[in-house]
């Protein structure tokens, strides 16, 4: 379907749409014109894309290159990624011709002051997660108006009802991919014949830090293998807003 929005001509926060008003437009539109709606809505230069290069990222970046492949792209080096995903992300880089990804690393002196010894991960993750993940990720959006993630309803009881459009403070959060299924997912990665991230071969669906990562057995939770042990299931930049 086309996606309907309404014409913006400034890019202030103040006169932008609502993000409910947002999603009743778009709850039933497709990918594509969910990332074409927010370009129109926000202007490419405060429309920025955060992707984590993961199993499944490919696919959204699929669908955005198609839209705008000058749209930005975030990318957290958190210093604790596979050697495999950074490689990822290189590839995806130029089999989409991505022309703007943003690598961003956690600030030094926060590391040195809350992570001297690099084991925060295991005494407190969540801290752990917001010195390399949430405070780089909102220092980063600080120049955009909207941003779009890759979240999807399927993948475990914490996403499960997410919107298509939500607030995120004083921006906009766009998921694209909410109402994707997981066969729509497969669908994308064979008709484009996209790479896949070299570890989901190896029984990894969910591939985020080495510490807090692990394989996904058979029947588990799409996300199990995150944080395994633990009560976290999210790093926290979509449990909180970012502004």
């Amino acid at each position: 379907m086309n996606a309907m929005t309404p014409q913006i001509s400034s890019t202030s926060v103040s006169l932008l749409p609502s993000a409910e008003e947002l999603d009743r437009a778009l709850r039933d539109a497709s990918p594509a014109d969910i990332i074409a709606a927010a370009l129109k809505t926000v202007g490419r230069d405060k429309l920025a894309l955060v992707s984590s290069f993961g199993t499944e990222s490919a696919t959204l970046l699929k669908v955005a290159s198609d839209v705008d492949p000058a749209i930005p792209v975030i990318f957290l080096d958190t210093g604790w990624l596979f050697e495999e995903t950074l490689a990822y992300r290189d590839t995806l880089v130029e089999t989409l011709g991505l022309k703007d990804v943003r690598s961003i690393k956690p600030a030094e002196e926060a590391l040195t002051r809350e992570d001297p010894d690099r084991d925060l991960w295991f005494s407190d993750p969540d801290a752990c997660c917001r010195i390399r993940k949430v405070e780089p990720l909102a220092r980063a959006l600080a120049p955009f108006s909207a941003w779009l993630n890759g979240r999807k309803r399927f993948q475990g009881h914490t996403r499960a009802n997410i919107p298509v459009v939500e607030d995120d403070g004083a921006r906009l959060k766009f998921n694209p991919f909410a109402n994707v299924s997981r066969e729509e997912l497969e669908a994308i990665f064979v008709r484009a014949k996209l790479p896949r991230h070299p570890l989901a071969a190896s029984g990894f669906r969910s591939v985020g830090c080495m510490p807090c990562t692990s394989r996904t057995a058979e029947g588990e939770d799409e996300r199990a293998g995150r944080w395994r042990g633990r009560a976290k299931t999210e790093c926290g930049i979509h449990t909180m807003k970012t502004s």
